[in-house]
Order: structure tokens, then sequence, then C-alpha cells
């Protein structure tokens, strides 16, 4: 595990992510400290724990508008899109259990 140090809103915080994570890791911090100085530099909302409750929300609202590209799943946010590949991989199991019975399944 790798040490990121972080600063939100004069905090300073200290996370633990794998190797392969710490650049996303950080960009994430960095996205966050900047939402929450714009929310602060408002001057509408006070309070640290209210302005991470406004950034947090304000994230959310990004990730759920995320939609899958143009084409036949192009109306799914990303959410619908990974169930739609999950129920997918589901019934592919099904049929491949039916066709070779003594074949193991792949764990997810």
């Amino acid at each position: 595990m790798e040490r990121v140090d972080i600063s939100i809103l004069g905090r300073d915080y200290s996370l633990a992510c794998p190797p392969e994570e710490k650049q996303a890791l950080s960009a994430a911090a960095q996205h966050v400290s900047q939402l929450a100085g714009r929310i602060q530099g408002t001057g509408k909302v006070s309070g640290n724990e209210r302005i991470a409750v406004m950034a947090a929300i304000q994230i959310a609202v990004e990730l759920l508008s995320v939609r899958a590209p143009d084409g036949p799943l192009g109306g799914l946010a990303v959410g619908d899109f990974k169930r739609r590949i999950d129920d997918m991989n589901a019934m592919l199991d099904e049929a491949l259990a039916t066709v070779a019975p003594n074949r193991p399944t792949k764990p997810r």
C-alpha cells in the first residue's frame, strides 16, 4: 500500500491505496478539494461538514450523469450499463452450463 497525503479545506488527510491506484486517488482528491473550495468561495454554505455534503452531492450528480456512448445502450447511465453487462454474463454462464455442465464457471 502507498500513502497519499491530501489537504481539503485546510485539513490534512493521509490515505492508503495500492500503488496502481495512487494517481487516480490523487486526482479524485484534487477534484474534491477544488469543488469544496468553489462551494466555500460562494459564501452561501458555511461549515466544512455542510460543504463536504454539498460537494458529495455534486460529485454524485456528475457520476450519475455520465452516459454510455451513442449506440444501442446510449441512454443508459454507467450503473445501468454495468448491470446490463452483469446480466449478460449471468446469461452466458447459464448457457455454457447447459452446454458443458462440468465446465467450472469463472468467479466474479
